[in-house]
């Protein structure tokens, strides 16, 4: 019976934990809006540095790495494995180039890493989707990543941002031990 009341109020702490975060939530987009910034703006990157050509039997593209894919210089979108961005701690806006074989093999490489920030914040899923709230922003994060660290909903992470950008993804660097 002690067992039935305990899982009760674990259930009650977490119900009211997931209201909490929902009302600061809306109170943080309320404010933002406020301020004329939007949570859900998307983040525009612009290629228009970058090149594209061919080396013996290959295609090369540079491209800007968006949290999830490459954009490149040719305005394709191309799949970055997500064990290889988590990994590697590709960050948003980070420069990529990708080597397509004369067989279809795609080879992604860093060429030249953004300038980067850490920041600490708490785990949470919202619509399937893991993301961490941190200084005031909300990053969504790739699964490959959450699953590599293996962290957990509610343990506070470092994730890894570019300096000064805005951004919509963090990559994560680690998770914090608790106290």
């Amino acid at each position: 019976m002690e067992n039935k009341k305990t899982i009760e109020a674990i259930r009650d702490f977490i119900m009211t934990a997931e209201k909490s975060i929902k009302n600061a939530k809306m109170l943080l987009k309320d404010v933002l809006e406020t301020e004329g910034v939007s949570l859900n703006s998307p983040v525009k990157l612009d290629a228009s540095d970058l090149h594209s050509y061919t080396s013996d039997d290959a295609k090369i593209i540079e491209g800007l790495f968006t949290g999830e894919e490459m954009l490149g210089s040719d305005g394709n979108k191309y799949p970055v494995p997500a064990n290889y961005s988590s990994k590697s701690k590709l960050v948003q806006w980070d420069k990529l180039k990708l080597t397509i074989a004369w067989n279809g093999k795609m080879l992604y490489k860093q060429i030249a890493p953004i300038e980067r920030e850490i920041k600490v914040g708490l785990l949470i899923k919202e619509k399937e989707k893991f993301q961490v709230i941190a200084e005031w922003n909300t990053y969504d994060l790739l699964t490959a990543a959450v699953t590599h660290f293996k962290a957990e909903i509610g343990d506070n992470i470092s994730v890894i941002v570019p300096a000064g950008k805005a951004a919509t993804f963090a990559a994560i660097d680690s998770v914090l031990p608790t106290t």
